[in-house]
């Protein structure tokens, strides 16, 4: 079942925030997966690998973990990483299973469901999707139970992209059984992830998210802003997606990559963003995690403020913006989750507490975005978070963690409080 997706159709950030699962099992092939990391690496996927015993003889681990930038798994009964089901977790903690190159041996064991390795039993525990590069000798691929093997396969939902026809890698042999190229594969992947309408506990729910500041304009030129980078609504939106919701992301100005799987609205002003949010409405969950300008300036030149040699500056008369997440908890069409974000500078706790009640809201995360925060990089613009849960009558504090790893704690509460 090739795809006929092309290699050129891929392009820079077409894979960004992705989770790639890829299993590398052994054969001659296996030297392309090199490539194919850092391939899917370049256009913004993670990769996580794993590494089938056969695999270790054509490629070393040490080499695979240096180019995906993340621990090689390879052994099903590892004591350190069992002690949380390591084989479930991998199975599902990602977008798309990928095994490239495929043999003739894993592609048995899947369609029997047979499970005496890491990378066998991770097939048959995932409800990703998954995605088949099959590479082997021609006589391999055309025998009679790798056909049967095939079809069972692709019976169960499972893709392929590949083999080709060319020179094997034994003398003499030519013949279809070569593992597509590592951007062909890329391709497919892109195809079989945008194809794909995730099914999970969230499947049905319509959320709206909000993301990154708002540029409240002073003159043609100048704006009023913050440091708001949009890293975190924009992991929380497709975290949510990844969980089956179908998501509008009201976005104000960042240069982060759309979300796959995510609608996008894209606004400058606070107004802007709270008209796109009712818009949006209705909807089951709201999570309003922009970090909206307090106040616009109520008469914005039409040209640009000249400075003048000896006189201040000229003065600049400021109104309050609308307040989207009151607005959103005390709406007609108020969803029936609605979660804000409460960045402060100090007792990050007390304040968020107080507006958990002023806004209507079911949860606010508050978190510190001083200097004295401790966390590394700071928070706005940063990478990490280190944030406080706080239900009208919970509260919990979260470790410092990085921005996606938030984004993913935060959608599963979410999907937990909805059932």
């Amino acid at each position: 079942m090739p795809v006929s997706q092309s290699p050129s159709e891929t392009s820079p950030d077409s894979l960004s925030g992705t989770r790639v699962l890829l299993i590398i099992s052994g054969g001659i092939a296996a030297y392309k997966s090199l490539d194919l990391i850092r391939r899917l690496r370049e256009r913004g996927a993670r990769v996580r690998p794993v590494m089938t015993a056969g695999a270790q003889a054509f490629v070393t681990p040490l080499a695979v973990g240096a180019l995906a930038a993340d621990k090689v798994f390879t052994e099903l009964f590892s004591r350190e990483d069992e002690q949380d089901v390591g084989h479930i977790r991998l199975a599902r903690d990602c977008d798309l299973v990928l095994v490239a190159p495929a043999t003739a041996n894993i592609m048995a064991k899947m369609a029997q469901g047979l499970t005496d390795d890491l990378a066998s039993t991770i097939l048959l525990a995932t409800d990703r999707p998954v995605l088949l590069a099959p590479a082997m000798n021609p006589k391999m691929w055309s025998h009679p139970a790798t056909r049967r093997n095939r079809e069972t396969l692709a019976g169960d939902g499972i893709g392929f992209v590949g083999p080709g026809r060319g020179e094997m890698a034994e003398s003499g042999e030519r013949g279809e059984g070569r593992m597509a190229e590592p951007l062909e594969i890329v391709a497919a992947v892109e195809a079989r992830l945008f194809a794909f309408k995730p099914i999970g506990p969230l499947s049905g729910r319509r959320a709206i998210v909000t993301s990154g500041p708002t540029h409240e304009p002073i003159d043609p030129v100048r704006y009023i802003a913050n440091r708001s980078s949009g890293r975190q609504g924009h992991a929380i939106a497709a975290a949510l997606a990844r969980l089956g919701a179908e998501v509008t992301l009201v976005s104000g100005p960042v240069t982060l990559a759309d979300p796959k799987g995510v609608t996008v609205v894209r606004v400058q002003t606070a107004v802007e963003m709270r008209d796109a949010v009712l818009a949006a409405l209705p909807a089951d969950i709201a999570v309003m995690v922009a970090a909206v300008a307090d106040w616009r300036v109520a008469d914005v030149a039409g040209g640009k403020i000249k400075k003048a040699p000896g006189e201040d500056p000229p003065p600049l008369r400021l109104t309050e913006n609308p307040d989207i997440l009151k607005t959103v908890g005390h709406h007609a069409q108020r969803p029936r989750l609605v979660v804000g974000f409460a960045a402060e500078t100090d007792d990050t706790v007390d304040n968020g507490r107080s507006k958990l009640a002023r806004k209507g809201a079911d949860f606010i995360v508050a978190n510190d975005v001083s200097a004295a925060s401790g966390v590394a990089g700071g928070v706005m613009g940063g990478t990490r978070n280190r944030v406080t849960v706080i239900g009208r009558d919970s509260e919990d504090s979260w470790p410092e963690l990085d921005k996606d790893a938030v984004a993913e704690r935060l959608a599963g509460l979410i999907a937990s409080r909805l059932d």
